[in-house]
Parts: structure tokens; C-alpha cells; sequence
């Protein structure tokens, strides 16, 4: 029975995979004229369906809000006892139907073009009556559903979901929409904490920055190592500007070559050159640097090249971002 289940289910994987092979078809000029529409607008997209391409709707309006392109969703029911109130010439409607021939969405169609707002139908067949009556018209037909009896919308609600992210990825991209832009709509959670944070909200400042002059020993340096926490101490010239830095890694080193931590200065043994952050920098971008340089902290200078913070791994972790 085991077996049974797993060969359905990948059954099941092919024929949407295979649904999603068949969009490229669909991808003409069509599409582009579609999205150019859209990216001109100056007021909402207005997402449009029912049932099953009702729920898949409401998730392309929820994308596209997320990625820079204002949208809600409409119930076509709820549209036709006073929602498309909602709908003004400003806006562009996107009506979703497997058919095209859905009797909800159909007969709110004259209403909205005397409303005066451009209309995109997104559809498995062309000559449908939603694909005629719109501006424009995106096919996302499939040859085959992956349910048996060839009823229940399976593939073709994968192949309008796809379409759907590939229209608010291509508006997300002409419209040069950025990280920052992404964490105004995503202040929340986890995911706000990671676009939000900057480096002047989780490093340690002030007296608690490791720092050592560059003339001190390294044992003198194991102390404020040991004192601070951080497992690494800033080094620093007679100006207060950083010079190098010191780390748990690189007194390993140093222990390896049996260097004299008494009488050995640290500027003989630290590291030079060592990767630095602005304070504003965001959390996750300086996480960003520190996995592809595998480091476990980081220096924060100002524009004096003096170290203002220091941040490790484990307060990129409590702070959420990790």
C-alpha cells in the first residue's frame, strides 16, 4: 500500500510538472503587454475569481502586494452585491477562470468595463468567453489534470499559481523594487527582524567594544577578550582607528607557534585588513558577509575608522535574524 501511495504521488509530481513545462508556451507578448499594463497602473490590481481559483487568487493578490504591485482580492459573489465598489477606472482587473466561462465572473464584466478599468483574463482557453471580452488575455491551459478522473483543478491551479508569481517577479524586477522596499510591507515576525534590524540595533557599543592598543601583549588582550565576551578584541592605533584584529582563532595560532604571549606585541600577530560594517547596515546582510567569509564576528567602524561595535554570531541569533 506504501508503494502505492508513492507511486501516485509522483504520478501526480510528473503531470504538474509537466503542466508548468507547458507555460512557456503561454509566455508571449501577450504576457509582456500584460505586465507592462500592469506596472503602469496607477491605482490597484483588482484579483477576481472562485472556488479553487478563488483561493489562488487571493494568494497572486497577496504576491504581487508583498512584491511592490498594490493589490486585494474581490469575490466575484460578494463583487456583485456591492464590491465592485471597490473597483475604480484607475485599476486593472485581473479575472482568473480554469474555463473562462465562469457565470460569477462573466456577468460582472460589462459592469466593470463601464466602470472603465482595463481588464486581464488569465484562462486555459482562448476562445473563451472571459479571454474574448478582456483587454488582454494570459493562457494557462494544461493538457492534463493530475486528478484521475480529470476533475478536481490539480495542474492547472499549480500552472495559474506559477503564472501568477511569474507575473509579480516580472513587475518586481521592472519596477527595481529592493530589500528595503520588501521590509516596509514586512515588519513583522521573523521575516521583519531579518529585513529590519541594522547592526546599531544588536552590536555591543560603547565600553562594552573590545578594544587593544596595538603596542599591548597578547596577554593583555586575552583579558579584554575574556572580559567582553565577544572571543575577539578590536586592535588600534594612537588615533583610536582601527588597525587589525584579534581573535580566539588567532591566538590558537599563536599557541600553536609557541609564541611568547607575555612579550610578543599584538600588532606582530594580529590580523590586518580584517572585515569591517557600517552601523546602518542591515543584520541580515552583515550575516550575509560572515557566512561567505566564514568569520564568527564583526568590527563596526565609523567614518574616523574607529571602532563604535562589535557583533557576533550568537547576537545575530538572539536577535532572530540567525
Amino acid at each position: 500500500m506504501t508503494q502505492s501511495y508513492i507511486a501516485t504521488a509522483k504520478r501526480v509530481i510528473e503531470t504538474e510538472a509537466k503542466a508548468l513545462e507547458e507555460q512557456f508556451a503561454h509566455l508571449d507578448e501577450q504576457f509582456s503587454q500584460a505586465c507592462e499594463l500592469m506596472k503602469e497602473c496607477v491605482g490597484r490590481i483588482i484579483v477576481v475569481g472562485i472556488g479553487k481559483s478563488g483561493h489562488i487568487g487571493n494568494k497572486i493578490a497577496a504576491t504581487l502586494a508583498s512584491t511592490g504591485t498594490p493589490s486585494f482580492f474581490v469575490h466575484p459573489g460578494e463583487a456583485s452585491h456591492g464590491d465592485l465598489g471597490m473597483i475604480t477606472s484607475q485599476d486593472v482587473v485581473l479575472l482568473i477562470s480554469n474555463s473562462g466561462e465562469t457565470h460569477e465572473i462573466v456577468s460582472i464584466i460589462p459592469v466593470i468595463k463601464r466602470i472603465g478599468a482595463a481588464l486581464v483574463a488569465m484562462t486555459g482557453s482562448p476562445s473563451s468567453s472571459m479571454a474574448t471580452l478582456a483587454d488582454l488575455h494570459i493562457c494557462i491551459g494544461v493538457s492534463q489534470e493530475a486528478c484521475p478522473l480529470g476533475l478536481a483543478p490539480t495542474a492547472s491551479t499549480t500552472a495559474t499559481l506559477a503564472m501568477g508569481d511569474a507575473i509579480a517577479v516580472a513587475l518586481l524586477e521592472a519596477k527595481g523594487f529592493t530589500a528595503d522596499d520588501f521590509a516596509l510591507s514586512h515588519p513583522g515576525g521573523s521575516l521583519g527582524k531579518r529585513l529590519l534590524l541594522t547592526l546599531k540595533d544588536v552590536m555591543h557599543a560603547g565600553d562594552n567594544v573590545p578594544r587593544s592598543h596595538q603596542s599591548q601583549s597578547i596577554k593583555d588582550a586575552l583579558l579584554e577578550i575574556s572580559t567582553k565576551g565577544l572571543g575577539m578584541t578590536a586592535v588600534i592605533d594612537d588615533d583610536g582607528k582601527l588597525v587589525g584584529l584579534f581573535t580566539d582563532g588567532d591566538l590558537r595560532r599563536v599557541l600553536e607557534h609557541r609564541i611568547d604571549i607575555h612579550n610578543t606585541a599584538l600588532v606582530d600577530v594580529m590580523t590586518p585588513n580584517c572585515t569591517t560594517a557600517d552601523e546602518h547596515m542591515l543584520a541580515a546582510q552583515a550575516l550575509n558577509i560572515m557566512e561567505k567569509k566564514r568569520i564568527n564576528g564583526l568590527i563596526v567602524i565609523d567614518e574616523q575608522q574607529r571602532p563604535i561595535g562589535a557583533l557576533n554570531m550568537q547576537d545575530l541569533l538572539r536577535a532572530g535574524v540567525l
